[in-house]
């Protein structure tokens, strides 16, 4: 790992930049915008009755939205105060109060006609409930009798019938490792985070490309790179802080370079609100927007490498670093063969873009000494992911952009556990300091004093199918321990993931509020029970940011849910249950402890034993891993990776389709309408060309449909790339297709080809063979 330590954060130019503004009509007066200012009044209301806790979690606490990593108002980039309505929008889940007993026992049916945002403004879940099959309410059971029932259940169960799963909701690196060890010590590998629906594909496309599973860089290394790449990422949206960033880059002369399907308005110009001239002015952020199809990444990538070879050709040393690639690098001819074997004409039908325009961008890498790839689940929720993310790190070391100020590779992370998660051992295919091999699962036998076993535990999805295996199946799921998460509002095919979560003996919900999910029936019991956030947690929690800043986010003082518990504690608690005789092996009884532990156990992580007060951070890795172009491989080189172009042949009339967040976190949605296009839940984002062709006018009914499922949404013309379109997810995930995953990363796919009809045509041949024959179409379609 490097050795250079990260400088800490930089001063913003004080005088503004005129030349950098959207307009001079002050605050974005008549364009379609966030109103930051109405927002923070309206969370300042939502939050009146608890204003004085709210404002210490703001002030002390690590943001616990996004992972940028803010503590308090500030971070390790730039100097100054930093609030953005992601966080603020999150704040309310920390001081509802809890749910009023006639709510939380009402009748099943009548929780099940209100969506998650409803459930989640009823407030905090109180004490452990259970509901079983028949009964139409929750009613409340100590906690003794929810965990020994849990317990019981286990004791009878083979390892592989049970799994954990753990989302990025606020949740500590102290309950990832605990959570994880736990699982081990009850004879289990099925645990698996969230992680492996965001950014699965990157850790393990980063692991074969350098040795690493983690952002290269930091976020300062934004601010004078040559060239800033955002690839699929809307950063502008998902991690607001950042266009602080962004604006602080473009003042150094970095160049941004948009590549998205969809001319995303917030990636173009931005009114950050804590700049005084860019609240009042705005900021032009986009100096290019490359409209690639969904799915076309890799055919792009090839045609950037393809001309650097042709430039090479013409004049040896003018666009790869031929230096870093002959020190550091392996695998060079083999890339050179694979990419000059695809012809341009394949190139430019996959990638949607111009043998010109591929060029432009290749020109620009190939002119620039330094540059930053940022990159998000645009590249990664895909079939093909891992070489997606493979692609992006062949550019890098091509160009020599590795291990050094102002370059690096950076998976941008979008929620604040998610990065620790797996380096904390919450994974099927990893344990703390490294993955499931023999001298892994030997060095952390020694740490833990029990054996690790050997077989190889499911991902997620595949434990959700589990659940509808044969009763005498040895891998039949029939109890799933589930710390949040709403796989109804995040996997593919809701009603399928319904299907298996009613298929479960026990279901347990350990949360803070309810959502959809909590509410499906189960065989035996639904159990759900009352965690606290990780500002309530005694001794505090850290959590990693995208940069692998490790925080320490102290305990807050302030009112708190009666009977919530760490939820680090509560799996303690149920491993001891479940073996008595061993629970010397398991017990933690403060987060420091867990701390010592984990510094131990995970060698990257040592330093985290030290983080004991309110601003504690350091930074593992260093400044830059692989520096110096030194990677932790086997033989300290990068691998250049060879990877296929995708067939994308869509038959005419059909369409490519992904979904995109609007103002939400995660699935929670925080309003209906998109701040910065003004789309409402149910429109369908698409070209206006291809609209004509199928007879579309803006605001028309329509039909999005395929073998999988359909959706009913209004067509809403923005300038996507033509043969693409765009919906909003949760709400399209009804026709992404179920069971298909990543082979290497195990991600789910969430892009696919579908159907658009106005409605009135669609309903009008519901009953002939019409849209039957449509479908078949679609089957034959290979995407």
């Amino acid at each position: 790992m490097g050795t250079t330590k990260h400088s800490g954060p930089v001063k913003l130019p004080k005088k503004p930049d005129p030349s950098l503004w959207v307009s001079k009509v002050p605050f974005g007066l008549g364009k379609i915008k966030p109103h930051h200012i109405r927002d923070m009044m309206k969370v300042a209301w939502e939050n009146k009755d608890n204003l004085p806790y709210a404002t210490r979690i703001l002030r002390k606490g690590v943001c616990d939205g996004c992972a940028l990593g803010v503590l308090g108002f500030q971070d390790q980039t730039l100097k100054g105060p930093h609030l953005c309505t992601t966080r603020l929008n999150v704040l309310r889940l920390n001081t509802m109060h809890a749910m009023k007993e006639d709510v939380l026992h009402a009748d099943i049916d009548d929780l099940r006609k209100m969506s998650s945002t409803e459930l989640r403004k009823l407030g905090r879940i109180p004490y452990p409930l259970i509901r079983k099959p028949g009964e139409r309410r929750f009613r409340r059971l100590s906690w003794d009798e929810a965990l020994d029932m849990v317990a019981e259940k286990m004791k009878g169960m083979d390892p592989k019938q049970y799994g954990f799963y753990l989302t990025s909701r606020g949740i500590t690196n102290e309950t990832y490792y605990t959570a994880g060890k736990v699982a081990r010590f009850l004879g289990t590998n099925n645990i698996d985070n969230a992680s492996r629906i965001c950014h699965s594909p990157s850790k393990t496309a980063l692991s074969r490309s350098l040795g690493i599973g983690a952002s290269s860089c930091n976020y300062k290394d934004w601010i004078g790179s040559d060239v800033l790449i955002f690839w699929g990422s809307v950063a502008a949206n998902n991690q607001p802080v950042s266009t602080k960033y962004m604006y602080a880059a473009k003042r150094k002369g970095t160049k941004i370079i948009i590549i998205n399907p969809y001319y995303e308005p917030s990636m173009d110009q931005y009114w950050v609100p804590s700049i005084p001239d860019s609240a009042l002015f705005g900021t032009k952020i986009a100096d290019d927007v490359y409209q690639v199809n969904i799915g076309g990444d890799i055919a792009f990538m090839h045609g950037i490498m393809k001309h650097w070879f042709e430039m090479e050709e013409q004049e040896p040393g003018s666009a790869i670093d031929h230096e870093f690639v002959q020190q550091h690098v392996n695998g060079f001819k083999e890339l050179k063969q694979k990419v000059t074997y695809y012809d341009w004409d394949i190139l430019e039908k996959s990638s949607g873009l111009s043998k010109d325009r591929i060029r432009e961008l290749a020109e620009i890498l190939a002119q620039s000494q330094s540059g930053v790839f940022v990159w998000s689940m645009g590249l990664t929720q895909h079939r093909f992911g891992t070489d997606n993310v493979s692609q992006v790190a062949n550019l890098a070391m091509l160009r020599g952009f590795i291990g050094r100020e102002n370059c690096g590779v950076m998976p941008i992370r979008g929620h604040s556990g998610v990065q620790g998660s797996g380096e904390m051992g919450a994974d099927p295919f990893v344990l703390p300091g490294g993955g499931m091999k023999e001298e892994n699962r030997k060095r952390i036998k020694d740490v833990w004093g029990f054996p690790i076993p050997e077989w190889q535990g499911d991902i997620v999805g595949v434990s959700l199918e589990n659940a509808l295996l044969p009763e005498d199946h040895e891998r039949k799921l029939q109890l799933y321990y589930m710390s949040g998460g709403n796989f109804l509002e995040t996997m593919p095919n809701p009603d399928f993931v319904k299907q298996c979560l009613e298929n479960i003996d026990i279901r347990v919900h350990q949360d803070i509020i309810f959502n959809t999910s909590t509410l499906v029936d189960a065989k035996e019991a639904v159990i759900v029970l009352p965690a606290m956030t990780r500002y309530e947690q005694p001794g505090g929690g850290t959590s990693t940011s995208t940069e692998r800043m490790v925080y320490l986010s102290p305990e807050i003082k302030g009112p708190r849910i009666e009977e919530a518990r760490a939820e680090w504690e509560i799996y303690v608690d149920l491993a001891k249950r479940v073996k008595p005789d061993q629970k010397h092996l398991i017990n933690f009884e403060t987060a420091q402890q867990i701390r010592d532990e984990i510094a131990k156990a995970a060698p990257n992580y040592d330093g985290i034993q030290n983080l004991r007060e309110e601003g504690d951070v350091f930074q593992w890795g260093g400044a830059w891993l692989c520096e110096g172009g030194e990677c932790p491989t086997p033989d300290g080189k990068g691998n250049l990776i060879t990877v296929e172009v995708p067939e994308l042949r869509k038959p005419e009339g059909h369409f490519h389709v992904t979904t995109r967040r609007g103002k939400q976190f995660n699935s929670m949605i925080y309003s209906e309408s998109d701040p910065f296009n003004n789309a409402s839940r149910d429109d369908v984002l698409m070209n206006e060309e291809d609209a004509k062709k199928h007879d579309i006018q803006e605001g028309d009914a329509i039909v999005v449909y395929n073998q999988h499922g359909t959706f009913n949404g209004r067509a809403k013309f923005e300038p996507m790339k033509q043969g693409n379109i765009e919906v909003h997810w949760p709400e399209g995930n009804a026709f992404i297709p179920k069971g298909v995953y990543e082979k290497y990363a195990g991600i789910p796919e969430y892009n696919t080809s579908v159907i658009v009809e106005k409605a009135e045509t669609y309903y009008a041949h519901k009953d002939t063979q019409y849209v039957e024959k449509r479908i078949e179409e679609l089957e034959m379609d290979p995407h």
